[in-house]
Order: structure tokens, then C-alpha cells, then sequence
């Protein structure tokens, strides 16, 4: 093993001592296991400086000042989506500094930035954030046997092809175009099912495939009086129906029919699927599909594997989810009304 070339502020120390104990300095190489002339530098800078610590390397100068420093980083954090060139471009029209595109990449990293995938999230308006708000702060206190009340509801649509921008395939230089490494779609996903499903803490509705556009009056005849009822009378007296806000859930005929059946609804703020647990109720039924191998071939099967994944989701997966909804209203009143992680 090579002798060392560099010492800690401890070993340094001890280097300096042992001589005055009668220790020879080959001997404190030895010890100390570096070369004997490390030794003999740290016993000079002593000797010049009283000091055993490095001197400070001068290296090769910054090509930006710290004003521009923190040019680049206000720019960074200001427009989080410019690329490392826009920021370039606008250091040079505003100080005549010209720095390369990897020199800003560099200033991102020493303020702790990094690029990353955005999340991606509904259009929040002011008033879309005012109503999160509100609304969470009337339920942010609501327990667990309150929430089981509830009957989150909503539609979600699954492709043939399920896209996954995550897939990767292993190959070598050259195969980019080889035959088995190249995943063939078809155009527009290979077609599509839409599916209505309802959860609680108690029951989980059946997966209902919706065909076709979904209207007011279907979702009346469809889902709310075949399916939703009888959830909402097997869930027990209070029971509460949650649906968004989508054109069809608002109809004249459906508001009316609600009203008829004297069915509790939950008021709901507009693109808010965060709040909904439902939504990853979907995310779960979508990686369960994704395991089936091979994958779907046609519509027919997809709907039937997502039938059968959505009656083998654990009850208490749904319980999990449910449970969440303080921490979601929590989580989205610490952001004033904005996106949450969920």
C-alpha cells in the first residue's frame, strides 16, 4: 500500500510533537504511514508560520463575481422551468459577462439546485385556491369516523397501451433501431376504457365501464341510481356522496334527482384531485394492470383485467387511503391552498 500524501489536522499535530520526544522523523513517516517528506514540508510550514494547516489553494479564479452569483441564482429561482443557456443569455445582456452553458450549471449545483422532472398538477386559479382553503379548513378536523361516511366517487380512463414514461431498454452502441429494442405503439394508445368506480371505508362499488360520452341523464340512470343508492344506503343513515364537479355531476336533471333522493352531497372545490384518495385508488389499479404479462391485447380484456384488479385492491389499501384525508386537508392548507404531494 502506497505511503499517504496528505495528513488530518490531528496527525499533524502529533507529526510536530513526537520530535521533540526524541522520535526521528523517518520514524514519524513510518507511524504515520506517509512519505518522509511530508514530514519534512510540514515540519517547514511550521517552522515559516507556527501554523501545520494547508495553505489556501489558490486555484483557478471564478469567471463570475458574487453579485452575478447571485444574478444566476434569483434568475434560477424566479423561472424555475429556463434552461441553463436562457439564464447564460441573460447574464450576458445584462453584464456583459460571458460564461459558458455548464459554468451556470455549476452555480445551480453550489446553491443545492438540481434538474428534475416536474411534477405535474391542475391549473390553479385564485379562486381555485380560496376554495381549497375553505374547504379544507371545514373538514381539516373531521375524524376517521366521519370520513367513513363518505362515498368518494369519480372516472378515470385506461389506455390499451398503458404509457409509462419510465421504461428503459438495455442496448449497445449502434442498436438504437434494432428490432428488439424498439417499443412499437399503436397511434392514440390503441383505444381506450372509461370506468366509474366508488369507495369507503366499508364497501367499494362495482367498476362500472361507462361507453361512450358520459351525460347527465346517464350518469343518472347509469351510475347514480343503480349503483350510488344502494352504496350509500349500505354505508349506513348520513352517508355522503363525493363527485367533482364535472358538467354531467352538475346537470339540472342530476341536481334534481339528488334532491328527490334525498341524497347527501359533499360540496366539492373545483381541480382538486388531490384531495380525492380515489385518485390513487386508479394509480394502484394501473400498476396492477401493468404487471400482466403479456399485456392486454384488446379493449375486452383490458376491461376485464382492471375488474378483476379493482375486487382484488385490499380493503385495507382503501382504509389507508381514506385515512389520509386530515393529512391531505393539512398538507393543503401549509400551501395556502395549492398542490399537495398527494
Amino acid at each position: 500500500m502506497p505511503p499517504r500524501r496528505k495528513l488530518s489536522d490531528l496527525d499533524r499535530g502529533r507529526a510536530i510533537g513526537w520530535p521533540h520526544d526524541g522520535v526521528a522523523a523517518r520514524q514519524v513517516a513510518q507511524r504515520l504511514a506517509v512519505a518522509p517528506s511530508v514530514i519534512i514540508r510540514l515540519k517547514q510550514r511550521f517552522q515559516a508560520t507556527g501554523r501545520v494547516q494547508e495553505r489556501q489553494r489558490s486555484g483557478r479564479p471564478r469567471v463570475t463575481t458574487q453579485r452575478e452569483d447571485r444574478f444566476i441564482q434569483r434568475q434560477a429561482m424566479q423561472q424555475r422551468l429556463a434552461t441553463a443557456n436562457n439564464i447564460r443569455q441573460r447574464l450576458q445582456a445584462t453584464t456583459n459577462t460571458v460564461v459558458s452553458g455548464q459554468t451556470i450549471r455549476n452555480r445551480f449545483h453550489n446553491f443545492g439546485l438540481r434538474a428534475r422532472r416536474p411534477v405535474r398538477g391542475t391549473t390553479l386559479t385564485a379562486n381555485h385556491r380560496a376554495a381549497r382553503r375553505a374547504w379544507c379548513t371545514q373538514h381539516v378536523r373531521w375524524q376517521r369516523q366521519q370520513w367513513a361516511k363518505v362515498l368518494f366517487t369519480d372516472e378515470s380512463r385506461f389506455c390499451l397501451e398503458l404509457a409509462d414514461g419510465r421504461i428503459r431498454v438495455w442496448r449497445r452502441r449502434g442498436e438504437r433501431f434494432a428490432e428488439d429494442a424498439v417499443l412499437e405503439q399503436q397511434r392514440f394508445g390503441g383505444g381506450s376504457v372509461m370506468v366509474w368506480g366508488g369507495i369507503s371505508t366499508r364497501l367499494r362499488t362495482p367498476l362500472y365501464h361507462v361507453v361512450g360520452n358520459l351525460t347527465g341523464v346517464r350518469y343518472q340512470n347509469e351510475i347514480l341510481q343503480p349503483l350510488v343508492v344502494p352504496a350509500l344506503q349500505a354505508i349506513g343513515p348520513r352517508a355522503i356522496l363525493q363527485d367533482d364537479n364535472a358538467p354531467p355531476h352538475r346537470s339540472a336533471a342530476v341536481n334534481t334527482f339528488i334532491q328527490q333522493a334525498r341524497v347527501n352531497r359533499m360540496m366539492w372545490p373545483s381541480n382538486s384531485p388531490d384531495l380525492n384518495p380515489i385518485e390513487h385508488m386508479w394509480d394502484e389499479l394501473c400498476r396492477r394492470v401493468q404487471q400482466h404479462h403479456p399485456p392486454p391485447a384488446n379493449l375486452g380484456q383490458l376491461l376485464q383485467w382492471l375488474q378483476q384488479e379493482w375486487n382484488g385492491v385490499p380493503r385495507a389499501s382503501i382504509c389507508n387511503l381514506i385515512h389520509s384525508m386530515r393529512q391531505r386537508c393539512v398538507e393543503c392548507l401549509a400551501h395556502n391552498g395549492g398542490h399537495t404531494r398527494y
